[in-house]
């Protein structure tokens, strides 16, 4: 099995028409038809069902594809890790992430990440959601931490953890004590809540239309930490994950019965363009440092 294989049978699998396919590796049909056959021959199963020009992938070569996109992804990673040391320069990458993040579990992350790779230059940007949203699909940004993004041809998005919204008064207020509460409840309360373009807001708005109610905005952050300050000087209430598990001084963070207030965060990227291999390094780290603690909880 040879490397050129595997890319004609990765063009094949995705355009699954032969004479477009043998336009796009710059071969002839005829040679890209025997490339094929050999590789069937090789495994010693049907990767296509050939129909009238068009084809489709058998379950084997379903599996075939999956093993093919990762051997050739790591082939890609192995010649830029070649050219950065002949280069000589320090590898990098460009990290967004929305504004939430930045106040209690990114910078954790981060100082874990440089502790493992040291020589890895990350380029933080903060942004809002709509604006993130376009870089990702611009790929003005090589990863994205976001909560859900829609995706989009040229983007995709992977769950990473969910975190629970809590209704946040402060402390001394009539509901401070409360074990639960009803966003309902909070109807006539005035709401302090992120800006319209955030993600945040967007469940915000989500959760009380879902409540059937519709509390006075008084004013709208343009971060966690300027809201919870808002609402811990008895401005108004809101709805927010806490800080690190703690929260913010002079803030009550209430759970929410009705309804269920969570928010998944994931992590977010142009699937059109290839990452380099520090961009690849910090995406398994996190995914792999979330799927350890999630396995870990559940155990």
């Amino acid at each position: 099995m040879e490397i050129a294989q595997l890319k004609y049978f990765q063009v094949m699998a995705n355009i699954r028409h032969f004479t477009r396919a043998a336009r796009m590796v710059d071969v002839s049909q005829p040679a890209l038809s025997r490339s094929m056959s050999k590789l069937e021959q090789e495994l010693g199963v049907h990767l296509f069902k050939r129909r009238d020009g068009e084809i489709e992938l058998t379950a084997e070569g379903e599996r075939l594809l999956r093993h093919a996109d990762r051997i050739l992804r790591e082939v890609d990673t192995a010649k830029e890790e070649a050219r950065v040391h002949r280069s000589g320069e320090q590898p990098s990458f460009k990290l967004s992430f929305i504004h939430s993040l930045g106040s209690y579990l990114l910078p954790r992350l981060l100082r874990d990440f440089r502790e493992r790779y040291p020589d890895i230059r990350i380029r933080l940007h903060q942004q809002d959601s709509a604006t993130l949203a376009q870089w990702v699909e611009a790929g003005e940004t090589d990863l994205c931490l976001c909560s859900t993004m829609p995706t989009t041809e040229h983007s995709a998005w992977v769950y990473l953890w969910s975190e629970e919204l809590f209704a946040t008064v402060p402390q001394g207020h009539r509901l401070a004590s409360r074990e639960s509460v009803d966003l309902r409840e909070l109807e006539d309360e005035p709401l302090i809540a992120p800006k319209k373009s955030y993600s945040l807001r967007i469940l915000v708005d989500q959760f009380f239309e879902l409540a059937g109610v519709h509390p006075e905005i008084t004013f709208e952050g343009d971060d966690v930490s300027t809201v919870s300050g808002f609402v811990s000087a008895g401005l108004g209430v809101s709805l927010l994950p806490k800080f690190a598990g703690v929260g913010y001084p002079g803030l009550s963070y209430i759970p929410v019965s009705f309804p269920i207030c969570k928010r998944a965060v994931g992590i977010a990227w142009n699937t059109n363009l290839q990452l380099s291999p520090a961009a690849l390094c910090f995406q398994q780290f996190i995914m792999q440092r979330f799927d350890t603690e999630y396995t870990d909880s559940a155990q």
